[in-house]
């Protein structure tokens, strides 16, 4: 890396001056200022929400800011989309794989730069670039012939990687790159970044993991509720001030007052359940009429942890004991669905709801048994139970023959809650319960999770938002790199103390290792 003295003198790679975005009511961006020099890694920090991806899609064509200006190498910059800011010098690594799968290797990593002799693809000269690139990660299973299709997540992360490498780009945006990447494979990363930064390009690495920021980084940027809070040299700062500035907004008091949980009786016992999708080891126990609340970050095995409980996804090992009985593994969700589990999903339109279905299909599409003779559905007493419970949660729709894809996003929330009522849970698994509702419908969700503790369910929530665990749990365990810590009492947690588990940071400034297996 050059001297910092230097590069003070020298006009910034990329100027970013008081950029904001909003997303409808949600303001993504409030004024960001951001400063990026040749030479550097530059790590962006903050918690889920806080805007660190909003910026990055920014910066490579994706989004349009609503207001402020931005410069790269000296001249202004406003891509109108992320073609036009990777001609300009801009690559961008995703954290979600966007990859062809029915091409091969080599054709994904030169994807729309392709060399060409006289009109046609030059498949020789193809394939000695990318394999120069696909070289840097010397990965035994990738070859230039394997179709993505059959690669593993981090087979794919590798060649999402050299994709954006091909480029030849002045700046590189890294978002979350090791997330699906072994050990070995993100030394390997670390090693080529640094060589990127010795030779000039600058870069802009998002990570949650302090370990990685503080092993790659030079300069950091906090981001917090869309606000820049604090920047400078991370040899300068400490774990503890970056945690502070990460999680530093006071807790909402519309959560509901309840009596904790006495009860000791399980019904839900879970022993090293694992799966090849991004769990590696949960083990826990759930109580009737308690809360227990996952924390974690995006990528950190939360949402997989619900799916193998569930049945969605298979599970490679472990058990899962519902009531006293183990369920087969390889039990499907129908077997869940009998045993008396409900699941809620995070991605509401994508398989949490049949947006195109009506309000009362949705409400009833899990039990139709309440409503069904003879193999026959009865219709008036459908929509009877149907309203019954969307007016329990308060679900506003101009009729119950709407499709749910015209409510809004709190009332197909509820509509999604309702269906788990009508289908008669006892655990509810809850991911992301109050994503994209309004702070009204927050209210009433919380509400009614605290009710169906009072009469004696069992709730497991996932969530991306401290102040709500910390609101209406009363245990939280916390997953990191696929691994479920031990489950403590909520009065036992700080959010410092629960980020610092997600991070895998000790609050004295010293790195952990992967979390051990709880």
């Amino acid at each position: 890396m050059g001297d910092p003295t230097t590069q003070g003198l020298q006009p910034p790679l990329l100027q970013v001056v008081g950029v904001g975005k909003h997303f409808g009511a949600t303001r993504a961006l409030d004024g960001v200022d951001l400063e990026v020099h040749l030479g550097q890694v530059h790590a962006i920090i903050g918690e889920n929400g806080a805007g660190k991806s909003t910026l990055l899609n920014i910066l490579s064509g994706a989004v349009r800011p609503d207001r402020g200006s931005i410069r790269f190498q000296g001249l202004p910059y406003h891509p109108s989309d992320p073609l036009e800011a990777r001609q300009r010098g801009i690559a961008y690594i995703h954290q979600e794989i966007s990859l062809c799968p029915h091409l091969s290797v080599a054709e994904n990593i030169l994807l729309g730069t392709e060399p060409r002799r006289r009109g046609w693809l030059d498949q020789r000269k193809m394939n000695q670039r990318a394999g120069e690139i696909l070289e840097l990660f010397r990965h035994p299973n990738l070859t230039l012939e394997c179709r993505v299709a059959d690669l593993t997540l981090p087979e794919r992360q590798i060649v999402e990687i050299c994709r954006a490498l091909a480029q030849h780009p002045s700046l590189i945006l890294m978002d979350e790159p090791t997330s699906s990447l072994q050990r070995t494979d993100v030394e390997k990363l670390f090693e080529f970044i640094r060589q990127l930064r010795d030779s000039g390009i600058g870069i802009i690495y998002i990570s949650h993991f302090l370990e990685e920021v503080r092993e790659i980084g030079d300069e950091f940027t906090v981001l917090r509720d869309g606000k820049r809070v604090l920047s400078g040299r991370l040899q300068d700062a400490t774990d503890a001030n970056l945690i502070t500035a990460m999680v530093g907004r006071p807790l909402k008091e519309f959560f509901p007052v309840r009596a904790r949980v006495s009860t000791t009786e399980s019904v839900l016992n879970v022993e090293g359940l694992r799966s090849h999708f991004g769990l590696r080891y949960a083990s826990f126990n759930l109580r009737r009429g308690e809360v227990l609340g996952i924390s974690g970050l995006i990528g950190s095995g939360r949402t997989e942890l619900l799916r193998a409980l569930f049945g969605l996804d298979r599970a490679d090992g472990g058990s899962v004991i519902v009531f006293g009985k183990p369920l087969s593994l390889h039990g499907g969700p129908q077997t869940r669905i009998a045993a008396g589990m409900g699941w809620l999903s995070e991605d509401r339109n994508g398989e949490g709801l049949a947006v195109t279905l009506s309000v009362t299909d949705n409400i009833s599409l899990t039990n139709f048994r309440t409503c069904s003779h003879g193999g026959w559905i009865d219709l008036a007493k459908q929509r009877l139970l149907a309203k019954q419970r969307a007016d329990q949660l308060n679900v506003k729709a101009p009729s119950m023959t709407v499709p749910v894809q015209f409510l809004s996003g709190g009332n197909q929330q509820r509509v999604a809650l309702a269906r788990l009522l009508h289908q008669g849970c006892e655990i509810f698994l809850l991911d992301e319960p109050t994503r994209g509702v309004d702070v009204g419908s927050k209210k009433q969700i919380y509400e009614l999770i605290a009710s169906l503790a009072r009469s004696g369910k069992a709730v497991l929530i996932v969530s991306s938002y401290l102040p709500e665990l910390f609101g209406v749990c009363d245990r939280l365990a916390v997953m990191s790199r696929g691994y479920l810590s031990p489950a403590r009492p909520i009065d036992e947690w700080t959010p410092e103390t629960v980020l610092q588990a997600a991070i895998g940071a000790d609050i004295t400034g010293t790195s952990l290792s992967d979390p051990i297996p709880g």
